[in-house]
């Protein structure tokens, strides 16, 4: 076997393979052999067609497998004999059999960035306060009294905040129909803000059986891609309206919110508890964040292409699935792949070097998955599904399900370390009031 392996990048390397004639047509005889006891042609008996008659019908099928077959069994010999440390697939190209009998395939890899570690213990990074007050109990409470609410219709009087209100509506965009911006008999919470401020505000004065046509101009920001950046006249019905029935805020209220609850202090006691485990968390992620956007700001190297093209498809296809999910399609929301994979380029860019990072100091650290940790992986999918842990841990049988789990678990004891070694300085805003960092946030999701 003659190698060659030649530098086409700063990661990439073209690896030439060729392989000597007599071995190439051993494996070719093996094949022809091999066929010519199994195939059956008219006017022959199986295993006495003659080679001549192999080679004319069968000469292409042949060389194909066996081509395939001399790639798979002389790769990993190839990289592996002259140092390459392939980070993903190879790409197999220029496969040929030479008039000398030899043959040649070239593999096009990528392979692990070499980069000296920068800062990563003692990061200085901004604490986050958790605050949980009297008021936000007070408004929680008032929300639950407000869905556990009797809804009873009225007919004496119109649309007033706060009133459930049963229409149908149908919008327009420059006088064409959407079909896809069309209900009946759907339930507006008004002033809740769930169908937009303007849509909601339309509906307070209008009587049941009343209709009324109302322009909604959505944002460029705009949640629902199908309308965002447009101007849609909407035409509605009102078909009923519902006041809601409000209970007493005692302990009869707290008792029908759950049986686990005898008093009201016992409720405001459980939504404290509640309302401060979801900031404790949601100050963890934020810590994790400003970490994260540290050591990508310490560390500058390039990352495999193939490696940020795999994350970007994956990208691309989470979001095809949640347009899916909701009944539609990349097409009808004004998006495309090409598009797609144009807006994550530089987030998933950051998402495979965080995690060239992220192992590089498990490496270092000997920072290692344990039984117990994958474990907790398991009991937390068992948690989020209603599944025993036994059903989880057959699912995750097939280690092509089960590595994406491990790596998720890793990168987690990996962030649980660093925020140790983390210096805390003091915070600016409190949690519940805390923005988005930033794209860095996902760069250890990969």
């Amino acid at each position: 076997m003659d190698v060659n392996v030649e530098q086409i990048g700063t990661l990439a390397r073209k690896i030439t393979v060729t392989l000597p004639a007599e071995g190439v047509q051993s494996k070719l005889n093996e094949a022809y052999e091999k066929l010519r006891k199994e195939v059956k042609l008219k006017g022959f008996r199986r295993g006495k067609v003659p080679k001549a008659i192999i080679l004319k019908h069968f000469k292409g099928q042949v060389e194909g497998e066996t081509s395939e077959k001399l790639v798979q069994e002389n790769y990993f010999e190839a990289v592996e004999k002259n140092g390459v440390d392939p980070i993903v697939h190879p790409e197999i190209k220029d496969v040929k059999y030479n008039d000398d009998g030899s043959f040649t395939f070239i593999a096009e890899v990528e392979i692990r960035p070499d980069f000296t570690l920068g800062q990563y213990k003692g990061l200085e990074v901004e604490k986050v306060e958790v605050l949980v007050t009297d008021e936000e109990v007070q408004l929680e409470l008032e929300e639950m009294r407000k869905n556990m609410a009797a809804l009873s219709s009225v007919s004496d009087r119109p649309v007033q905040k706060g009133d459930v209100v049963v229409v149908d509506f149908q919008g327009y965009h420059n006088d064409v129909i959407m079909p896809q911006v069309k209900n009946e008999n759907y339930s507006v919470d008004v002033g809740s803000g769930a169908m937009g401020a303007d849509f909601e505000a339309m509906l307070i004065g209008l009587n049941k059986d009343d209709e009324a046509d109302h322009e909604v101009d959505f944002p460029e920001v705009h949640a629902n891609p199908i309308l965002k950046g447009k101007k849609v006249k909407f035409h509605v019905k009102v078909k009923d309206i519902k006041e809601r029935v409000l209970a007493d805020l005692d302990d009869e209220f707290a008792k029908d919110a759950g049986e686990e609850f005898n008093t009201l202090e016992d409720l405001k006691k459980s939504i404290r508890e509640r309302l401060t485990k979801q900031r404790e968390e949601r100050a963890e992620g934020t810590v994790t964040d400003r970490i994260m956007k540290k050591l990508l700001e310490n560390h500058d190297f390039e990352v495999p292409k193939r490696l940020v093209a795999f994350e970007i498809e994956q990208m691309i296809k989470q979001t095809e699935q949640q347009f899916e999910q909701n009944g539609m399609s990349l097409e009808a929301a004004g998006l495309s792949r090409e598009k797609l994979a144009e807006q994550n380029a530089e987030l998933a860019k950051k998402r495979v070097k965080g995690d060239f990072i992220l192992k590089k100091i498990a490496e270092v650290e000997a920072i290692k998955l344990a039984d117990e940790d994958m474990d907790r992986g398991f009991k937390r999918i068992g948690d989020m599904y209603n599944m025993p842990v036994a059903k989880v841990k057959e699912f995750f049988q097939n280690r092509d399900d089960l590595l994406p789990l491990m790596n998720e678990l890793l990168n987690e004891k990996i962030l649980a370390f660093l925020r140790q070694e983390s210096v805390f300085v003091a915070a600016e805003k409190p949690a519940e009031s805390e923005s988005q960092e930033g794209e860095e946030k996902d760069a250890a999701k990969s």
